[in-house]
């Protein structure tokens, strides 16, 4: 018959003792000793403060101030990603601007304060690893401790006498637990078993995978670049510095680390959404390349879409923006072509409502046969929704109905000031307009193939029949992003594995009884309590006992419903009074 206790007198000390090392060893967290303020000087505060820095407490307040100051990087602007809005910032509120400068929240990322928490951080959890990976092997080596004396002290237990030898019972239990993975081997009188060594190694890989997305994240941004290069159609690009209209990098990253390919944009095609709430919507939006890897690269064709981009070598080419590019041809007064390029006009809505200059630098004069310089103000759309509709807004961003609007200067543009300009933006400093029959500035509107012939003689403009388009690609090449992705992988991992499985050990105990009956003991401990360790003990405690079946105790009679009962029952007993 079994028997089943919940609860027992209370154990002596050296119980207490026995049963705590049953329980030790079954997490790798380090000792929490009550903090001794050190008598030795520098050498015990520096023992002191390195007890503080590795411990888990600290390494969580490091993680949580590492979260709160990149806060700062994210709302403010960064100098690193737009000077201009840093200036603009600045500009607007120079109080609060000097102050965000002192304090580094300009460049919140690359700043002292959040530099020393990041480096605290990476030391910490360092000191937290290396002892317990240490230990954790230390565990893996050895052997699951052996029985406490009275196993009936422990949350989970059941007990039982059987037929079965001992011996028969230790082998039975040993085979038993092998099957169901544990480490088990026979200490003294006992059987020793221990399994969920995967929640330590767990644990251990979560934080390593910490430290590799730590190392990960500061090689990216220490060696990271990114630039972007409008290429019109027909045209193309090299990776070298010159080639971008802006570039941004890391501390460490020199032009030397640039990977060397070239590619031209062959075609870009746009469809988009015509009825329906969403019209306008793209539906294709895809840039036909050809390139080549290395500087002696074949020719390869591919196509770049948002969100698939080109990768060579850690670099990847992203297709992130869209627009067109009219071809216009000016003429001076004597007829000579002077410009004759398509002009990429930039995006102002949704629909590309596009707006530029066109700037004729060398080549030009004028009636009189001299020197000058020509700009216009240009201003596109797409689909013209005609005189009637009011405004010059394109109405749908494909080409239904292009219309190009001009305004004419001359004069001096500036462009051999030294004073770099944009080439999207006219320096009219140094500019006269050209004027109309009615002294207003001179302008039109021109449909593809229509041309305006300027003021005075001083030449003509045409809006060629062809509109070009072109594509905006942002190079970005950051290296240490699959080593990133693979420590966010294994923390994910680690962490499931550290909360979900449970370590737990097992012993059964066999003795010969005075009557000469053996006495089965089962007895189970997790590191925390969980409905799961009686339930797994109840399992294995029917399975051994259908390998060494009950014996019936000796007070009661032979043929008592109770001697076949399994462990962990009890039969109720009727209450006092009640019908037999």
């Amino acid at each position: 018959m079994s028997k089943t206790t919940a609860s027992g007198p209370a154990p002596s000390p050296a119980e207490d003792q026995d049963l705590g090392a049953a329980g030790s060893q079954l997490s790798t967290a380090p000792k929490e000793d009550l903090p001794n303020l050190p008598a030795l000087g520098v050498i015990g505060w520096a023992r002191w403060f390195w007890r503080q820095l590795t411990s888990m407490r600290v390494a969580l307040l490091l993680l949580l101030l590492l979260s709160l100051g990149a806060i700062p990087g994210s709302l403010i602007p960064q100098s690193g990603v737009d000077e201009t809005k840093v200036a603009d910032f600045r500009k607007s509120h120079e109080t609060l601007g000097d102050i965000y400068d002192k304090l580094g929240l300009f460049h919140v990322y690359g700043s002292v304060w959040f530099s020393a928490i990041y480096i605290l951080l990476f030391i910490s959890l360092i000191g937290c690893i290396v002892p317990r990976t240490w230990q954790f092997v230390g565990q893996l080596r050895g052997r699951p401790p052996g029985a406490p004396k009275r196993l009936n002290r422990l949350p989970a237990h059941t007990t039982w006498r059987t037929t079965a030898e001992p011996e028969q019972v230790h082998q039975a239990a040993l085979a038993l637990l092998d099957k169901r993975r544990f480490r088990a081997h026979l200490a003294g009188d006992a059987v020793a078993a221990e399994k969920g060594y995967v929640r330590e190694l767990g644990n251990l890989v979560f934080h390593i995978a910490l430290i590799v997305m730590l190392v990960a994240f500061a090689w990216g941004q220490l060696y990271k670049s990114e630039g972007n290069k409008l290429v019109v159609e027909g045209q193309g690009f090299s990776n070298t510095l010159t080639q971008y209209d802006d570039f941004k990098s890391g501390n460490l990253f020199t032009s030397d680390d640039l990977v060397p390919f070239s590619f031209n944009l062959k075609k870009f095609t746009g469809t988009y959404e015509r009825t329906g709430p969403n019209k306008g919507t793209p539906r294709v939006y895809k840039a036909d390349l050809t390139y080549s890897a290395g500087p002696y690269g074949k020719d390869e064709n591919t196509t770049v879409k948002v969100n698939h981009p080109l990768e060579i070598g850690d670099s990847k080419v992203y297709l992130v923006s869209h627009g067109y590019a009219p071809v216009i041809t000016v003429r001076d007064a004597q007829g000579k072509v002077v410009y004759d390029d398509a002009v990429p006009l930039l995006p102002l809505d949704a629909n590309v409502t596009s707006s530029g200059v066109v700037k004729v630098l060398d080549g030009y004069r004028n009636a009189q046969g001299k020197k000058e310089q020509l700009g216009f103000n240009a201003f596109f759309v797409p689909t013209f929704g005609g005189h009637a509709s009011g405004t010059m807004l394109s109405q749908f961003p494909a080409l239904d109905s292009p219309v190009l609007a001009l305004s004419a200067y001359h004069g001096d543009l500036g462009a051999d000031s030294g004073i770099p300009q944009s080439v999207y933006q006219m320096d009219k400093t140094n500019m006269k307009e050209f004027k109309d029959s009615k002294g207003k500035l001179f302008k039109r509107l021109l449909r593809p193939g229509d041309s305006m012939t300027l003021p005075n003689g001083a030449g003509s403009v045409t809006f060629g029949k062809t509109v070009k388009e072109w594509a905006g690609f942002q190079v970005v090449q950051e290296p240490g992003g699959g080593w990133a992705l693979t420590g966010a992988v294994a923390a994910i991992g680690g962490l499931a594995a550290s909360l979900f499985i449970q370590r737990r050990r097992v012993w059964v105990r066999a003795v010969r009884g005075a009557d000469g009956v053996t006495v089965v003991e089962m007895a189970g401990l997790g590191r925390s309590e969980s409905a799961k360790v009686p339930e797994e003990l109840g399992d294995l405690a029917g399975i051994l006992y259908d390998q060494a079946p009950g014996a019936p105790d000796p007070d009661d009679p032979a043929d008592s419903p109770d001697a076949d009962q399994e462990p962990g029952t009890e039969t109720p007993v009727p209450a006092e009074g009640a019908e037999k």
